[in-house]
């Protein structure tokens, strides 16, 4: 259920910092959630599977004081069931643009709607911060990344070849 308190967004509108979405929370993470974070993108990136390059996985699985600097600038939701965290994505305002970044959701809670409870939540974000356009990347193999951000009204915007750790990025944007 909406909190009537939150944090302020870019152009000081309230934010609220929880919202429950078919029995998933979301909430704004605080540093008291850093340990749980850097777990779930642990496995997350265990995950994976082979394949990947390991400077990527590496990357994508931060040591809480990693994390913790990471967090400058960055609003980040955290999804939970039941108590435990399931998922998590950040928002972060960049050239007057809304950027999504770090979307994981525990495999174990994948197909769920978690990941549909992060990015509404970090939609309502953008739209309380004003923000005229909304973006996300992501590695070209993850499909059903892609096709989450299509769900939600994004559109492919460009594709960088051999971008990141040599990897393809598709960039998507959605202008509300």
């Amino acid at each position: 259920m909406p909190s009537d308190h939150g944090d302020r967004g870019a152009e000081g509108t309230a934010v609220p910092t929880e919202k429950k979405h078919h029995g998933v929370v979301v909430e704004r993470l605080t540093h008291e959630d850093v340990p749980a974070i850097c777990a779930l993108y642990k496995k997350v990136g265990d995950a994976q599977g082979p394949g990947l390059p390991a400077e990527l996985v590496k990357a994508w699985q931060p040591a809480p004081l990693e994390f913790t600097s990471r967090m400058e600038g960055i609003t980040y939701f955290a999804a939970r069931r039941e108590g435990r965290m399931v998922g998590a994505i950040g928002c972060q305002m960049q050239h007057n643009a809304c950027h999504l970044l770090d979307l994981a959701v525990d495999p174990d809670a994948r197909r769920q709607g978690v990941a549909t409870a992060l990015l509404t939540t970090a939609l309502e974000w953008a739209k309380r911060s004003n923000a005229p356009s909304v973006w996300a990347d992501t590695l070209a193999r993850f499909t059903a990344a892609g096709a989450l951000l299509k769900r939600h009204g994004f559109a492919e915007a460009g594709l960088l070849h051999k971008h990141e750790w040599g990897e393809d990025i598709r960039l998507f944007e959605r202008i509300p």
